[in-house]
């Protein structure tokens, strides 16, 4: 016996805390014989006696001592990972990767996390801020669990992706503008512009759009980062085009006294997905799912065009 065994390790501490072999026996409901191959293993593993027999009670040597007490160490810490794992087995606790971009992770999983605390508290989401393409390659690489991804996106084998929500992408200009009631590509191509970054998907999204138009404006700054592009506009430095997910929290968002916001003509939409990898989800990951799919159901802003 190379390892020592767990049930060695409980048959030996039983007889200690007992004061005999017949008595872990029944304790452990095993066979009398059992427990003393047990034992004989174990000093046989550990090469000196554990236990001393004497005719009324039997007690541990020295060295018997300090394995006991190491073993309530082991076991105690088995038994706390059976708990654990067991836990996460029906559903009450677990860790969730979640890759997200910027926009998502600021207005749209807000709502999911304050359900999921109120109905599994013990699930921990971490989140992560990733391109599309970034969550899709984590995902099949088993890096994450969950991915929300912009749409459509090419097949990845062992990955599904289903639609979860279209938001309407929004023209957010500087009060200070006079800007018309709807944001036409002509317009909109005439002023100096804040877009994202060129690898997100948003980004050819409004590429699509200005060309539709027959634009093709060349922007001041590409960022990936929804917030900071807000606070340029707020500061005057230029339009810009986002999804408006605000909708999702269940109600308006303020939005900076120092930005307007205008629907597009032609009307613009940023899909968004629901990526995981292919088969039956852990219930941890089931549990974030599900609170994930009930945002499709709140109502989503319209647009215009």
């Amino acid at each position: 016996m190379r390892e020592l065994s767990l049930d060695r390790l409980r048959t030996l501490v039983a007889i200690a805390d007992l004061g005999s072999f017949a008595a872990a026996a029944r304790e452990l409901h095993l066979a009398p014989p059992t427990v003393s191959l047990h034992v004989s293993e174990l000093e046989e593993r550990i090469g000196a006696p554990l236990l001393l027999r004497q005719r009324a009670q039997v007690r541990p040597s020295g060295i018997g001592e300090t394995l006991i007490a190491r073993a309530r160490q082991l076991l105690a810490a088995a038994d706390q990972a059976l708990e654990e794992v067991g836990r996460q087995v029906q559903g009450l606790a677990g860790r969730v990767r979640l890759g997200a971009s910027t926009g998502a992770i600021a207005y749209l999983l807000p709502r999911a996390l304050e359900q999921l605390g109120r109905s599994h508290p013990g699930i921990d989401v971490q989140v992560m801020v990733l391109t599309s393409q970034e969550t899709l390659a984590r995902l099949a690489a088993g890096a994450l669990d969950i991915g929300l991804v912009a749409l459509p996106q090419a097949p990845v084998a062992g990955l599904t992706v289903q639609p979860w929500r279209r938001d309407p992408v929004m023209a957010f200009l500087p009060a200070s503008w006079r800007a018309p009631r709807v944001v036409t590509p002509a317009w909109l191509a005439a002023q100096p512009l804040i877009l994202n970054a060129p690898e997100t998907r948003l980004s050819r999204l409004t590429t699509e759009w200005f060309a539709r138009g027959g634009e093709h404006p060349a922007a001041r700054i590409q960022l990936n980062f929804n917030d900071a592009i807000k606070s340029l506009v707020g500061a005057g430095y230029g339009a810009t085009l986002l999804p408006h997910e605000a909708s999702a929290q269940g109600a308006a968002v303020a939005l900076d006294p120092r930005i307007v916001m205008r629907p597009l003509r032609p009307a613009l939409w940023r899909p968004l997905g629901i990526a995981h990898r292919t088969g039956q989800p852990e219930p941890a990951t089931r549990h974030v799912l599900e609170a994930l799919w009930a945002l499709k159901q709140l109502r989503q802003p319209k647009a215009v065009g």
